[in-house]
């Protein structure tokens, strides 16, 4: 089967052909300044051209667009309504639209490149995979928020995670990897790119996760500040004298990394700072590897057992200097990495074991494809095979 996988933010549209058959990539590539002024395009004009580009002269793929099978969308925030992928119909529009307020800044895109897609490909299966559906399995005393119980039951006020699809794929690549059944493994995901986010998996479903309502909570990250004191909005509208959303604008854009040093979020960056002797990148460098170390010792409690740390996203794969401090003296929790052995991995060697011989939780590095998760879910959907998230049989297993 050919899938067509579309990514639609604000301002540009990512996209990827695959085959299916062993998931094969056969284009992709990104449409950008979407919408913005002296931009040529709009999203449905952006379908249009990828299109073209697709299936046109010695640049095309494809010898028509009638050869696609499938649209997989990916959709940031399903709310509470979604616990898996979902072929899309005008109730499923709908009611993606009615939990677009929990995502602002990423629903409203990405509904859309599903209109856009509907449009120019009228007939072709559109099919939704959320970035919260994987995490739909964590408790109600690890979802709810200490506040008004009614802010839950009125508002949708309570934690629903994101990074899902990744958070999935290295838990069952690891299962693997390990040799295990993927119901048995207990593991602790750390994807740590720009935005990061950990989850506790429990025989392989997730049971906790960082981030919550928002991305906003959680880790510490390239430019928000994650889990700070909520006094601090109220405190600083009013010595700055400026609106609560305006400090929020600044813990989203302007803080964590960037907001520490005044200028990076790239952590090469930082880490170069920090070899020219800027104290202000090595306090950052020095509170992000805390916070992560902070986050496994709190998961280990909750798990008990934990079979495999996992590292992945373009930071946990490639920075060797954050994944080495983030497990540094946890040698009492059975946790012991090597370090001539991560020193010298980076992405490229693929999943890679990155424990010393006598440590009893591995570590692993174990770069993801979010993509191959939004692929498996589009053909089972189409193949009438498909049940959940959590215990469907992944080919990429």
């Amino acid at each position: 089967m050919l899938i067509l996988v579309l990514n639609c933010g604000s301002s540009s549209l990512k996209f990827a052909l695959y085959d299916s058959l062993g998931l094969r990539v056969l284009a992709k590539g990104n449409e950008e300044r979407i919408g913005l002024e002296g931009g040529e395009q709009n999203h449905t004009e952006a379908v249009r051209k990828i299109l073209n580009q697709l299936t046109s002269g010695e640049q095309g793929v494809i010898g028509d667009i009638h050869e696609i099978n499938a649209v997989g969308h990916r959709v940031v925030h399903g709310g509470d309504k979604f616990n898996k992928s979902v072929l899309v119909n005008e109730e499923v529009l709908n009611t993606i639209k009615e939990v677009a307020g929990l995502a602002p800044l990423h629903n409203p895109p990405n509904i859309v490149g599903i209109e856009s897609a509907m449009q120019v490909l009228p007939g072709v299966p559109q099919i939704a995979v959320f970035d919260t559906a994987f995490h739909q399995t964590i408790p109600r005393q690890a979802f709810t928020y200490p506040v008004p119980y009614e802010w839950y039951t009125d508002y949708g006020v309570r934690k629903y995670g994101f990074h899902g699809t990744s958070h999935l794929y290295v838990t069952k690549r690891a299962a693997k990897f390990l040799n295990m059944a993927k119901d048995q493994i207990n593991a602790i995901t750390l994807h740590i790119g720009n935005g990061v986010s950990f989850s506790a998996i429990r025989n392989g479903i997730c049971i906790d996760t960082s981030m919550g309502l928002t991305p906003l909570e959680g880790a510490m990250m390239g430019t928000r500040s994650g889990d700070i004191d909520p006094a601090i909005v109220g405190f600083m509208a009013e010595k700055l004298e400026v609106p609560c959303k305006e400090i929020i604008n600044i813990l989203n854009k302007k803080s964590g990394h960037l907001g520490i040093t005044g200028k990076y979020t790239d952590r090469r960056d930082i880490q170069t700072a920090v070899e020219n002797g800027d104290e202000l990148a090595k306090l950052s460098l020095d509170m992000e590897i805390y916070r992560i170390k902070k986050y496994i010792g709190s998961y280990s409690a909750i798990l008990g057992r934990v079979d495999a740390l996992i590292f992945t996203a373009g930071v946990g794969e490639n920075n060797t200097v954050i994944r080495e401090g983030a497990v540094s003296n946890l040698e009492n929790m059975g946790i012991k990495i090597d370090i001539e052995k991560n020193r010298n991995t980076k992405s490229s060697a693929g999943e890679t074991d990155l424990s010393s011989s006598d440590s009893k939780v591995r570590i692993l590095m174990i770069p993801t494809n979010e993509e191959a998760v939004l692929v498996e879910d589009v053909v089972a959907i189409l193949e009438n095979r498909y049940d959940s998230h959590y215990n469907f049989h992944y080919s990429f297993e």
